[in-house]
C-alpha cells in the first residue's frame, strides 16, 4: 500500500462488528461518501422495502464503483460484491469479537426498541434472533470464505480487531 489516504474503501464484517460506525467516521474526516450494501439490495420507502433485482442492485452499486470517491460497509462478501474488493483502494476486515458483537447486537436492539436508535427496519424479535444466527454464520462460514475467495487482496487488506487498529493504519497513512 502507499502513503496515500484511498478515496475507495470497503469495510467488511459481522453484524455488530462496527463497519456503519467506522464508515460514518470515516466519510466524515476524509469528506468521502459511504454506502451501506443493505441500501444497495433494498430499495427503501416509507411504504416499505422491496429487494431490488439483481440488475437494479448490480446498476445501483456499479454506478458507486465509478465514482471518483467512496467507502462501501456490509457483511455481504458473496460474487455480486467482487467488483467492490476489486475497486477498492483499501479493504478494512472487522474482525471483532464475537462476544463484543453479541453485546452490541443487544445494545442495538434495546435502543431501536426504545426509538434512541435508527434502524433501516423494523426492529422485531425475529430480527434479532436472526442476528445471533447472522452472527455465527459470518463466524463460522462468512469469514472463512472471504479469505478463501478474496484473500489475493492482501496487497490493500488490513484486518483490525478494534478501533486502535484503525487508527494506526491512518496516522501511518499521514505521516
Amino acid at each position: 500500500m502507499n502513503n496515500e489516504i484511498p478515496k475507495k474503501i470497503h469495510i467488511l464484517g459481522s453484524v455488530g462488528s462496527g463497519k456503519t460506525t467506522l464508515a460514518q467516521d470515516l466519510s466524515s474526516k476524509l469528506n468521502i461518501p459511504f454506502y451501506e450494501l443493505d441500501n444497495i439490495v433494498w430499495k427503501r420507502k416509507k411504504s416499505g422495502d422491496r429487494r431490488r433485482t439483481v440488475e437494479e442492485r448490480e446498476q445501483y452499486l456499479n454506478a458507486i464503483l465509478h465514482s471518483e470517491t467512496w467507502i462501501i460497509e456490509g457483511v455481504h462478501n458473496e460474487d455480486w460484491v467482487a467488483n467492490s474488493f476489486n475497486h477498492a483502494e483499501l479493504i478494512i476486515f472487522l474482525d471483532t469479537k464475537y462476544s463484543i458483537r453479541t453485546y452490541r447486537i443487544i445494545k442495538r436492539f434495546i435502543l431501536q426498541k426504545l426509538r434512541l436508535e435508527r434502524s433501516n427496519y423494523k426492529p422485531t424479535v425475529e430480527i434479532f434472533l436472526k442476528m445471533f444466527k447472522w452472527n455465527r454464520y459470518f463466524e463460522e462460514v462468512g469469514k472463512p470464505n472471504f479469505f478463501h475467495k478474496f484473500g489475493g487482496y492482501s496487497d490493500k487488506l488490513i484486518v483490525v480487531k478494534n478501533r486502535e487498529g484503525i487508527e494506526n493504519y491512518l496516522n501511518q497513512q499521514v505521516q
